[in-house]
């Protein structure tokens, strides 16, 4: 019997993703599941280059527009409405897309990724010391305490700083900041990569952060202010928007904004291309090949055989298949 067909397209920011995630589920009777953090809030439309209903062309597309900017959904929660949301599209004959450029939120959906529980009181104590001594002295005592964890956290990421010494305090035991094995809990699961060349990449996102500037960025972040971003715990974290509040602060102009926007995400596609890289059941194909579409749906085709025949191996993946060449 063929396992159910899923499809996953990832690489770094700017690469295309959404564009070809369009063009497969219009060829395979597909639905996009959307596995962008930022693109579940409603209004964050252009700083996430969120995909248009013009541009969606009649596919449906699910977690989009979900949260309020003030509203925080963790990888735990995203890991099971994105789950939900795939079966719901295999239940109904449809062939699930996800598009992300988070490798920890691709493979928290993809694969057998279980996460350590939660503690209330001990998460608002931890949040109050972070917000009392910030995340550089939470970082030290990481760092103490669990030296593998601290290198693998940014000083300034204070979320994850927290969650770390929550779960260390919960379990007594280290975090476990490395990942589980790759090891598919959808059988039939395909991994497609966009590979484009760093310096093409480089001049991909300064365009794509001047259209954004350009289509009214700073107007759509005046307006989600009124609308608590700066309260919300994630979604001013996002790339670009803090940027364009120090701009509408008055501590930047907006050519230093859009600069410091484009530096950002540049450092971003560097460390999702990392990541992606790492997995080695990605098939990666030129993002700029005019067969592009065809040469995808090849190897969908062919790794949704070999695992429904069960000859692909946990490490094996798809890794053979490599289409730069």
């Amino acid at each position: 019997m063929a396992e159910p067909l899923v499809v996953a397209v990832v690489g770094p920011t700017a690469a295309g993703k959404s564009d070809l995630s369009v063009a497969l589920c219009k060829r395979l009777g597909g639905e996009v599941v959307n596995a962008d953090a930022m693109q579940v809030y409603r209004g964050m439309d252009i700083g996430t280059a969120k995909i248009s209903t013009a541009e969606r062309d009649g596919v449906p597309h699910h977690l989009l527009d979900i949260l309020d900017v003030t509203e925080t959904a963790t990888v735990a929660e995203f890991q099971q409405l994105a789950r939900v949301a795939i079966d719901d599209c295999v239940e109904r004959g449809k062939v699930p897309v996800l598009a992300g450029g988070s490798a920890l939120y691709i493979r928290a959906i993809l694969d057998d990724f279980v996460f350590p529980g939660t503690d209330a009181a001990v998460r608002a104590r931890l949040e109050d010391e972070l917000e009392s001594e910030g995340s550089g002295a939470l970082h030290e005592r990481l760092k103490q305490i669990d030296p593998k964890a601290a290198e693998q956290i940014l000083p300034s990421n204070g979320r994850r700083i927290v969650r770390a010494l929550e779960v260390i305090e919960i379990t007594g035991g280290p975090y476990v900041a490395t990942l589980p094995e790759h090891r598919y809990v959808y059988p039939g699961a395909v991994q497609l990569g966009l590979d484009v060349p760093r310096p093409e990449l480089d001049e991909r996102i300064g365009r794509r952060v001047d259209r954004m500037f350009d289509a009214g960025f700073v107007d759509e972040v005046r307006g989600l202010l009124n609308k608590g971003l700066i309260e919300g715990k994630t979604a001013n974290r996002a790339l670009g928007y803090s940027q364009v509040i120090a701009l509408l602060n008055g501590e930047i102009d907006e050519v230093e904004a859009r600069e410091r926007t484009a530096q950002a995400t540049r450092r971003l596609a560097r460390r999702q291309d990392s990541w992606f890289r790492k997995d080695r059941r990605i098939s990666w194909l030129p993002y700029d090949d005019p067969d592009l579409l065809e040469k995808a749906l090849e190897v969908i085709a062919e790794g949704n055989r070999k695992a429904s025949s069960g000859v692909v191996g946990v490490e094996e993946g798809l890794g053979i298949v490599d289409a730069r060449g």
